[in-house]
């Protein structure tokens, strides 16, 4: 699963209607606040913040297996401590276009020029086909503006909010969204680098078989799609107008064993417009966690050396460790993420709570933030991760005392 299909329920899929103004942030909000900065700052807060990624079926189940309402959602239930919104992201500004429609499924065109399959009945959508269908065509594609205002200020269809875990139609506002939930949360911003966006223009198999065929043409391509993403999050920025706490960037770059291709093309061509967002948020002083699953031993200190403030998700499957991470990096950056959601998938209480202390060690001296190694699926239970927070807010009151669980 790409990085931006987790996120759906942060982008939009909450009713808006009745919330209080942007204007006025609860104290509980700015504690909230607090606690992430210094985190990022590697400093000890009052406690270790804790949030996630959630699946609309995992939210179901959660509903279901606590007794919750039918409008109940984790981050106002748990009171988390930050969120994540997404703009709209496609290259091509345009309402879905329907090909095929029953009760069952959907197909749909999107403003990437995908042709996209949902089966409700499914978490995932299928690509199906893409208008990019030649890299000629790549070569030569031109995008909408990348200041485009109904990016922020019209709702509207756009694939990262609407074709994933779900399938929504005329998303909401993207601003509306960040004023709808600031009085309760730090708010943060977000947008696709170069990776993310070729998945979706192209497909992940013609991404890779560009790249080993045309190495040169395709570092050109990447560089103009670099500059157009990183305008497009500087519009964003622009467009919030102050009411952003921090950024994230989505950049699927590894998979379980490693990068997709050679970390020196990735220096080459890939870095330079990570480092154009991070400089831009940091302008504003908005903090950046850059999401990117897989195995990054290999660019893990070049993030550093950009200046990126947090780390997600740090996927255990992949070997990524918090703990051993803060061992041999220090405080060069922030960790978020990487309790391992195959634990939480089996529910062992004795298993998820050597799990989550064992996370839990990365927090010594501030700059961990606490949250699954990918997101929160169904096949999560809705009591395991009840029991998770629980354990997190438990143990992760600095300062910490983890006991048996303690390591040097």
């Amino acid at each position: 699963m790409n990085a931006c299909t987790k996120i759906l329920i942060m982008a939009g899929m909450f009713d808006t209607v009745g919330c209080a103004s942007e204007e006025v942030r609860k104290p509980n909000t700015l504690m909230k606040l607090e606690r992430m900065n210094k985190t990022l700052a590697h400093q000890e807060a009052d406690r270790v913040p804790i949030s996630d990624f959630f699946w609309g079926g995992f939210i179901q189940r959660w509903r279901k297996e606590l007794g919750l309402p039918d409008d109940a959602n984790p981050y106002y239930h748990y009171d988390l401590d930050w969120i994540t919104t997404v703009p709209n992201m496609d290259p091509w500004i345009r309402p879905f276009e329907t090909l095929d429609e029953s009760t069952e499924e959907v197909t749909v065109r999107t403003g990437f020029g995908a042709v996209m399959r949902k089966k409700f009945d499914t978490p995932m959508p299928e690509m199906v086909a893409w208008e990019v269908d030649t890299f000629e065509k790549l070569e030569a594609a031109e995008f909408d503006d990348p200041g485009d205002p109904r990016r922020f200020f019209s709702p509207g269809d756009n694939q990262i909010a609407g074709v994933g875990d779900g399938f929504q139609r005329n998303s909401p506002a993207w601003i509306d969204t960040v004023k709808s939930l600031r009085p309760d949360f730090p708010v943060y911003g977000s947008m696709i680098e170069v990776s993310e966006c070729l998945t979706r223009l192209i497909g992940q198999q013609n991404f890779m078989l560009w790249m080993g065929m045309y190495p040169e043409r395709m570092g050109a391509v990447i560089n103009r799609i670099g500059a157009y993403y990183a305008e497009c999050a500087r519009a964003s920025m622009e467009a919030a107008d102050g009411l952003l706490d921090g950024f994230v960037v989505w950049g699927d770059v590894a998979y379980k064993n490693g990068m997709f291709f050679s970390p020196d093309y990735w220096r080459e061509f890939f870095k330079l417009w990570l480092a154009k967002i991070v400089g831009e948020a940091h302008k504003r002083n908005l903090p950046v966690i850059y999401h990117g699953c897989g195995n990054v031993h290999s660019i893990f200190q070049d993030f550093i050396d950009i200046g990126v403030d947090g780390y997600n998700p740090l996927e255990a499957k992949a070997g990524m460790d918090a703990v051993d991470l803060k061992r041999q990096y220090k405080d060069g950056m922030c960790l978020c993420g990487n309790s391992d959601i195959q634990a939480w998938e089996r529910g062992k209480p004795d298993e998820i709570k050597r799990e989550v202390l064992h996370r839990l060690n990365a927090a010594k001296g501030g700059g961990y933030i606490f949250q699954s190694d990918h997101s929160v699926a169904s096949d999560v239970s809705g009591k395991t991760y009840d029991m998770i927070v629980k354990l997190v807010r438990k143990y992760g009151q600095y300062p910490l005392n983890l006991g048996a669980f303690g390591e040097g």
